[in-house]
């Protein structure tokens, strides 16, 4: 998926970090404008899309947060790197995020929580919120379990077919 983050987010953000409303300031402090999020069956498959990314010519890493093994207070998880692309006459940056569908699902939610209440959720809610990240990440390490034992299933097969 792709975006282009709307000129009323960038306003906000601005406003977050303490800075006006301006162009220059929007080019200086805002580093996801544009921005692609690739959405991924296992977590072990962030970090190889996010090892190949980095070895991409045309690319160039800025910097990565790791929020899959640092999250967020809230327990938001998901990989972010801030590339620069190559663009006729000069560089941008765009932002990259490698989550897992468990993890995609449940950042849809926190934002629009997140939105519907300013920054400013119950704490009932913020709570039950992080105990489904736990709940997630669980989620997410039972299905790259599965994976695995299906890949070693399908190896022990062939192996028996092999044989005979």
């Amino acid at each position: 998926k792709s975006r282009i983050k709307s000129p009323e987010s960038i306003v906000k953000k601005l406003k977050r970090y303490g800075y006006e409303s301006s162009i220059d300031n929007m080019v200086d402090y805002i580093n996801d404008i544009a921005g692609i999020r690739i959405v991924c069956s296992f977590t072990s498959d962030i970090y190889k899309l996010a090892e190949m990314i980095g070895k991409q010519n045309d690319l160039t890493v800025v910097s990565v947060k790791d929020y899959i093994k640092h999250p967020k207070e809230s327990g938001y998880k998901s990989y972010h790197m801030l590339v620069t692309v190559p663009i006729f006459l000069s560089d941008r940056v765009v932002e990259i995020q490698i989550r897992t569908m468990a993890m995609d699902f449940w950042a849809s939610l926190e934002h629009k929580i997140y939105y519907k209440f300013e920054g400013n959720a119950p704490q009932y809610i913020s709570r039950d919120l992080r105990e489904c990240s736990e709940i997630v990440s669980m989620l997410d390490a039972k299905m790259l379990q599965l994976n695995e034992a299906i890949i070693e299933a399908r190896a022990a097969q062939e192996e028996d077919t092999d044989e005979v």
